[in-house]
């Protein structure tokens, strides 16, 4: 037999999850788990693991929305394909997002597309502010993290890279890096 699970999710604990929750009861959820987390990631969210836990093939997650589940495309991307490997259906009751058909999932992708848009012209909008930064001579750079010098006296002083690498506290690879 399959089962219909709703996940609610509130961003603090003076939310109310009442008004998912009804929704995801009249959707056919006859479990529901819900929780008092930020959606900013999925670590700390025990509620959302368990039922990705628990649910089976033939399985329905039902959301109200899906910034409910996920709030970055990324995270979004692995939970559905968690559940896609599992052949758990994802369903949204406030938008058409159903990955058992193929509209749903274009949907879902869709919105993926728009996501990975908007981040790619955020990078570039970084990378132009970067590059006026440097021409204007405020961006400088974070400061290198080893002590070129201090390599030297230790190469002068005869000690091998793995000694040299203990000494500082950085890794043997960059050593070799520095000595090419």
């Amino acid at each position: 037999m399959n089962h219909v699970y709703g996940y609610a999710r509130v961003s603090s604990t003076d939310q109310d999850l009442s008004i998912q929750e009804a929704a995801l009861k009249a959707a056919g959820a006859t479990i529901i788990r819900s929780e008092k987390k930020s959606g900013t990631t999925t670590e700390g969210r025990t509620e959302l693991a368990t039922l990705i836990e628990f649910a089976r093939a033939g399985d329905c997650v039902v959301i109200t929305r899906i910034d409910r589940l996920a709030r970055s495309i990324a995270d979004l991307a692995n939970i559905v394909r968690t559940l896609e490997k599992k052949g758990v259906h994802l369903k949204a009751t406030e938008q058409p997002i159903d990955t058992s058909t193929p509209a749903g999932r274009a949907f879902l992708q869709m919105l993926g597309v728009f996501a990975e848009f908007e981040t790619a012209i955020r990078k570039e909008r970084q990378l132009e502010g970067i590059a006026k930064a440097k021409a204007e001579g405020v961006y400088k750079g974070r400061k290198a993290s080893i002590d070129a010098d201090r390599i030297q006296q230790l190469v002068a002083a005869g000690k091998g890279a793995t000694e040299i690498a203990k000494e500082l506290g950085i890794g043997r690879a960059s050593v070799y890096r520095y000595l090419k």
